[in-house]
C-alpha cells in the first residue's frame, strides 16, 4: 500500500491541503489504487507548501504547490511511485533547504503523524521523561543549566535557574505554565511545534513538572491559533489515556495534569506577568517584579513560565544529555534556535540551526534573497519590537551577547526582510502605533510615550527636521527604555532608533549621529 502525506498546519490548510487530502483520497479509489494517507505536519518549508510526499524505497518524494485540481495529472505520472512531474522536488530530506539544517527540537516535524503516540515513540519520543523520571531533581536543574538552554521566547533567561529557584520553593501547589502566546510578526516556529510535533510540548511541561514538584501545567494559546489549540487538546486526550498525565505518570508516583487556555487577542499577554493575570481570569495587566513568578507567580503560587520551544527542546536534552546540546551554538548562546523567515523573501520557512549563523547566509543561503527580486534592504529581528539591522551588520553571529553588543535583539528568531522600497520612517512610525494600541496603560511612559512619539515622528515626516524635534523622540525613547514596566514599552524604541541611526534618508535627515539603543 501506498503512504502518502498531506500537511494538516495552517499554512498548508490556508493553501487547500484539505481538499487536496480529499482529492488525492477520491482519486486513488476511482483508479482501484489502495493508498493510506497520512496527516502529517509540515516539514517548514512554506514556499512549497501544500508540499505532498510519497514513501518510495528510495524515500519520501515532494511534490510541492499542489492543488486538488493537479491530482489526476500527478496520478497520470506515476505520482504514487515517485513518477517525474514539473511539480516534483525529489528526496525531501535531500532539499538543500533542509538537508543543511541542525534539527534538534523540530527533528520531528512534518516526519510523524502529529496525533500518533506510536508514531511519536518511534521516533524518540518519552526518552527524555523516562530519564527524567530515574533523574534527582536536584541534579535535573543542574544538567539543564550545563546545557546552556535559555528562554527561546526572547528573554534569553536560563531555564535551569528558573527551574531550579521553582524547585526550592516551599509551596503546597506549583505550577507550570507555557507560554503560547506567538504574537510577534514573522513568528511561527511556536504554532509548528503544537500543530505539527504537540506530544514533544507535552512530554517537556511533564519534565518540567516532575523536576520541580508543580503538578498542574496550562498552556496559553493565542486565539488566533485555532489549530494549534484543537490539536493540543486532542494529544493531551490521548497522553492522559496512554498514561502520561493524572495521578500516575508512566505508572509512577507522579502526578501531573496539563490544560489548554484561549488567549484573547492581547500583545501584551506575551508578557509573562500579563500573561498570568489572564490566566487568572482578569485584564492582562503587567505585573511589577518583583517578586518573580518563580516565586509568587499563578494564583500567587510558584510557577514556572517557559516559551513553547524552551520547554519543547527540554526532552532531547534530557534524551541526549546537557553536553550533547551544548555542544552546538558558541559564547553563551548555546544549542539551536528556529529562525523563522518571513517578510519579502523569496523561501520564507522555518530554519533550525546553531547560533552563529549570520543574517546574510539566513537571507540568501536559505531565504534565497528577496521574493521581489530587488534589493534586500532592512531586516527585522526579533519581533514587532526588535532592531531594523542595515546590511553593514548582517555579518554578525546571530548570538544574544553579539546583537545586544550593536543593541539589537535576536528574539524569538523572527526575521522580517525588506526591500528597497520599504520607508524606514513610516515602518518606525508603525512601532510606535502598535505600542499605542497594544500597551496595557499601566505605566505612562508606554502608554503616553507611544503615543506622543507617532505624533512627533509624523512632525518629521512631514518636514520639520529640526534639531529639536529629532532629540524629543531620541528623549522620549529613552524615556521608554528607561522607565517601562515591560519590554512592551522597553523595547518599542528599538525600531525607532535603528530606523533613524541607519536610514536618515527617510526622515528627511541628511546626517544624524549613530546612537544605537542600549539592550534592555
Amino acid at each position: 500500500m501506498t503512504r502518502i502525506y498531506v500537511p494538516r498546519d495552517s499554512s498548508a490548510l490556508a493553501l487547500g491541503a484539505d481538499a487536496l487530502a480529499q482529492a488525492i483520497e477520491a482519486e486513488a479509489a476511482r483508479r482501484g489504487l489502495e493508498v493510506e494517507l497520512v496527516r502529517n505536519g509540515s516539514r517548514g518549508l512554506l514556499w512549497l507548501e501544500p508540499l505532498v510526499e510519497v514513501q518510495t524505497p528510495e524515500g519520501r518524494i515532494g511534490y510541492a504547490n499542489i492543488e486538488a485540481g493537479d491530482v489526476a495529472a500527478l496520478f497520470d505520472a506515476g505520482f504514487a511511485e515517485g513518477g517525474a512531474h514539473a511539480r516534483r522536488v525529489g528526496v525531501v530530506d535531500d532539499i538543500p533547504y533542509l538537508k543543511k539544517q541542525q534539527r534538534l527540537t523540530f527533528a520531528r516535524i512534518g516526519i510523524t503523524d502529529p496525533l500518533s503516540i506510536d508514531d511519536y515513540v518511534a521516533h524518540g519520543g518519552l526518552e527524555g521523561l523516562r530519564k527524567a523520571l530515574q533523574t534527582d531533581g536536584d541534579a535535573a536543574c543542574e544538567a539543564l543549566i550545563e546545557s546552556g538552554l535559555r528562554g527561546r521566547g526572547g528573554a534569553a533567561f536560563p531555564a535551569g535557574i528558573k527551574w531550579r529557584t521553582v524547585r526550592g520553593a516551599k509551596a503546597a501547589q506549583k505550577y507550570i505554565v507555557c507560554n503560547a502566546d506567538e504574537g510577534d510578526s514573522g513568528t511561527f516556529s511556536d504554532r509548528l511545534v503544537m500543530e505539527s510535533d504537540p506530544y514533544v510540548l507535552i512530554e517537556g511541561m511533564i519534565i518540567a513538572g516532575i523536576v520541580t514538584g508543580a503538578t498542574v501545567g496550562h498552556i496559553y494559546v493565542r486565539s488566533e491559533y485555532p489549530h494549534s489549540i484543537a490539536t493540543l487538546e486532542a494529544a493531551i486526550a490521548k497522553a492522559r489515556a496512554a498514561g502520561w498525565l493524572g495521578d500516575s505518570v508512566l505508572s509512577t508516583t507522579h502526578r501531573f495534569e496539563l490544560f489548554v487556555a484561549k488567549g484573547a487577542g492581547a500583545y501584551v499577554c506575551g508578557e509573562e506577568t500579563a500573561l498570568l493575570e489572564s490566566l487568572e481570569g482578569k485584564r492582562g495587566i503587567v505585573r511589577a517584579k518583583p517578586p518573580v513568578p518563580a516565586l509568587v507567580g499563578l494564583y500567587g503560587q510558584p510557577t514556572v513560565i517557559n516559551n513553547v520551544i524552551t520547554l519543547a527542546t527540554v526532552p532531547i536534552i534530557f534524551a541526549r544529555g546537557a553536553a550533547f546540546y551544548k555542544d552546538f551554538g558558541m559564547g553563551r548562546s548555546r544549542g539551536t534556535l528556529p529562525f523563522q523567515l518571513a517578510g519579502n523573501v523569496k523561501q520564507g520557512g522555518l530554519v533550525e540551526l546553531a547560533f552563529g549563523v549570520t543574517l546574510r547566509e539566513l537571507l540568501y543561503d536559505y531565504g534565497g534573497g528577496t521574493a521581489s527580486g530587488r534589493p534586500a534592504r532592512a531586516v527585522q529581528v526579533g519581533g514587532p519590537l526588535g532592531t531594523y539591522l542595515p546590511e553593514s551588520q548582517w555579518d554578525i553571529p546571530m548570538d544574544y551577547e553579539a546583537y545586544a553588543a550593536v543593541g539589537a535583539v535576536v528574539g524569538h528568531g523572527g526575521l522580517v526582510v525588506h526591500d528597497d522600497t520599504s520607508n524606514l520612517a513610516e515602518l518606525a512610525q508603525y512601532a510606535m502605533h502598535f505600542c499605542a494600541l497594544e500597551s496595557c496603560g499601566k505605566c505612562t511612559p508606554c502608554r503616553i510615550g507611544s503615543t506622543r512619539g507617532v505624533e512627533v515622528i509624523g512632525r518629521i515626516r512631514n518636514g520639520d527636521t529640526s534639531i529639536r524635534q529629532v532629540q524629543l523622540l531620541r528623549d522620549l525613547c529613552d524615556t521608554m527604555v528607561s522607565g517601562s514596566l515591560c519590554a512592551m514599552g522597553g523595547m518599542t524604541p528599538f525600531p525607532v532608533l535603528s530606523a533613524l541611526d541607519h536610514f536618515p534618508e527617510d526622515f528627511g535627515l541628511a546626517n544624524v549621529s549613530h546612537h544605537a539603543p542600549k539592550a534592555a
